[in-house]
């Protein structure tokens, strides 16, 4: 077990190396019959593929579930699996609970912490509001690459990567990076574009309101999806009356800051738009005509091991176990989705 500990923990400081995200999960507490034991741990990378130990059948599933979670909100949580669901009383902040209904007995507690490389922070310009961005944006722990045709590296110490260019084509992302185009009329078209044309977390345009009206006519015109326009944040930064450069560059770093913890009611990412901060319905994992999310328990079944199935209003649900199977069939509608 003392070489396994010590290749996790390598491993680990080889991801953090590399600027790449994982989670690491410690089986803290057992109550046997359990096959795991205090101080087993595993990583979980982003593709769901784990290193490491931390459970049989029943919790490994879950605790990847879990840690992807925990990648995605950057909170940690602690993961309490038992046959039976604690009452309220036992309830508390960060902990996960999951009945069990597919090993004989047991609990098991498993901490899920995610481990997040420094965000990145794009800016296009070298203006007064953009030399007070980088260097606000380096002291809030981002890690700040400017990129403008004139841009001097010397100018901007702060910086990690100083780029002389009208693209981001030099700039590379373990994750989506925050983009905030603060050129003010020297090549915001372009900027904006090329930035909402990439995988991104945020893009934000230092502008008044008639200017961005402007930029995004510009936009549609040049065959922006529209979900891509709506995704722009323009004016950038939250409205507190700033004045000053680094009054700007506050709002738009406290804007950021809303934006990294859910708290924003907008996102830019491709793909459908979302809001931050609420939890939409998620969609059966189905791969041909059977679910593969046990609607009972939660757990992801791969398809080459759904031996347990049944039907209801026309659709066929996998089942991790025959407990979880039962419980569906005794009462399929306390289970089921409802229909829309």
């Amino acid at each position: 077990m003392t070489d396994l500990r010590s290749g996790i923990f390598t491993r680990a400081v080889e991801l953090d190396r590399a600027g790449r995200p994982y989670a690491l999960a410690t089986v803290v507490a057992v109550r046997r019959p359990t096959s795991a034991r205090p101080g087993a741990r595993g990583l979980i990378l982003p593709d769901g593929t784990i290193e490491g130990w931390v459970g049989g059948s029943c919790a490994q599933p879950i605790v990847v579930k879990e840690a992807l979670r925990a990648l995605a909100d950057g909170e940690p949580r602690l993961l309490r699996l038992s046959r039976e669901m604690p009452s309220d009383s036992r309830r508390g902040d960060g902990v996960v609970d999951y009945v069990m209904t597919c090993h004989s007995g047991g609990t098991l507690e498993i901490y899920v912490e995610p481990h997040l490389p420094a965000a990145q922070l794009w800016i296009a310009g070298t203006t007064p509001i953009a030399h007070a961005l980088v260097e606000l944006g380096a002291a809030s722990g981002y890690r700040v690459s400017v990129v403008d045709p004139v841009a001097l590296a010397e100018a901007f110490p702060a910086a990690e990567r100083v780029v002389a260019e009208t693209s981001f084509r030099s700039l590379e992302a373990t994750a989506p990076p925050y983009v905030v185009v603060a050129s003010q009329g020297s090549w915001d078209e372009e900027a904006v574009a090329a930035a909402l044309a990439l995988d991104v977390a945020y893009v934000g345009l230092v502008a008044s309101p008639t200017r961005a009206a402007a930029i995004r006519e510009y936009l549609a015109g040049e065959g922006v999806a529209a979900e891509r326009i709506a995704a722009l944040r323009a004016p950038a930064g939250l409205d507190l009356g700033a004045v000053t450069p680094v009054e700007v560059a506050v709002t738009i770093i406290a804007e950021l800051v809303q934006v990294r913890r859910g708290r924003a009611a907008f996102v830019a990412a491709p793909g459908p738009a979302t809001l931050a901060g609420t939890s939409a319905a998620r969609a059966p994992e189905a791969i041909g005509e059977i679910v593969l999310l046990d609607p009972v328990c939660g757990m992801t079944v791969e398809r080459e091991h759904a031996r347990h199935i049944a039907e209801h209003g026309g659709v066929v649900y996998a089942f991790c176990s025959v407990g979880c199977r039962a419980r569906f069939v005794k009462d399929p509608a306390a289970y089921a989705p409802t229909p829309a």
